[in-house]
């Protein structure tokens, strides 16, 4: 690993976090790249007559509003385990947004006498748009799931879950891991809070972030499992370790979720886990990507369906 050190950032003084102004000029730089509308709205207005497709909220940036839509099975019946499924908490994380869309349009219905699944598939649109991982206030909303939030698209997400009758059984959370978190991110991020952070090596292979609060190994292990016949795990460093935290099982390390104000922390749900794809792999194209992200959901749902409804 090295230091974001010797690489300054070109916004902001080194050592000193970053004040309004910083702020605005990192803003400035930001551009629209595609399009939320047609990429994600557009798709999943398409799915309303199979399933309950409403908006949860709005955004409105100097770009325009953002639409925030939320998809659930129909014949909701809250006497049934409920399933979150949440892509696109970074925006620039692609394969979990439609990957998450891809899950409800190909496979959702064929869990819905089962579970109650609700789907955000695009939490921050700005951040899908500008393929950024902060919102326009250089705030990370995956760091911000608590009370009070500082990020809205946090917030909202957090408002609309709360509204969902039933107890949640499982949340998956659909993520990626990028060659740009250490060209782009880390180095923001550590020039946004002037501190000096480590650059680790970018993990090539899918790979999954558990709760240490609710490890749910064998639900982990068997994840593992089946998008290894997708595409291949990430291997640990010559540390044991991925992104810093120590190998538990082949592809899963834990986080404290809830304590860092993961969107994996949002529910109290007993099976919780992040996906994380690698996107610039030579080994992996963008089909690839949304697969093994459907094949991770699928493959969870798989296993707690496999424990009858007296684990649940």
């Amino acid at each position: 690993m090295r230091s974001t050190e010797g690489a300054p950032y070109p916004i902001g003084t080194p050592d000193q976090p970053w004040g309004p102004e910083e702020r605005r000029e990192w803003r400035d730089r930001q551009s629209i790249q595609r399009s939320y509308n047609e990429d994600v709205l557009q798709p999943l207005r398409a799915l309303e007559e199979r399933f309950a497709v409403e908006s949860y909220g709005q955004l409105s940036y100097a770009e325009g509003r953002y639409p925030l839509l939320g998809v659930s099975t129909r014949e909701w019946d809250a006497q049934r385990p409920c399933i979150l499924i949440t892509g696109g908490v970074h925006g620039y994380e692609t394969s979990g947004v439609h990957g998450a869309i891809r899950f409800v349009s190909d496979h959702a219905e064929q869990y819905a006498s089962v579970f109650n699944i609700a789907v955000a598939p695009c939490v921050s649109p700005w951040g899908y748009e500008t393929i950024n991982r902060w919102n326009p206030e250089a705030t990370d909303p995956n760091r911000s799931f608590s009370e009070p939030s500082a990020a809205a698209e946090a917030g909202q997400l957090m408002r609309w879950v709360s509204t969902l009758q039933g107890d949640f059984l499982a949340h998956f959370d659909l993520h990626e891991t990028t060659d740009t978190d250490n060209s782009e991110f880390r180095p923001a991020l550590a020039a946004r809070d002037g501190v000096n952070l480590d650059v680790w090596a970018i993990p090539d292979g899918f790979y999954l972030v558990g709760d240490s609060e609710a490890p749910a190994p064998e639900f982990q292990r068997a994840i593992i499992d089946a998008v290894r016949r997708v595409t291949h795990i990430a291997p640990a460093d010559a540390s044991g370790r991925i992104i810093g935290a120590p190998v538990e099982q082949p592809g899963v390390i834990y986080y404290a979720v809830a304590a860092l104000g993961l969107c994996a922390g949002l529910t109290s749900a007993p099976y919780r886990t992040t996906t994380e794809m690698y996107p610039d792999s030579p080994d992996a194209d963008d089909e690839t990507c949304v697969q093994a992200q459907v094949t991770a959901v699928c493959a969870g749902l798989d296993y707690l369906r496999s424990l009858g409804s007296g684990a649940y």
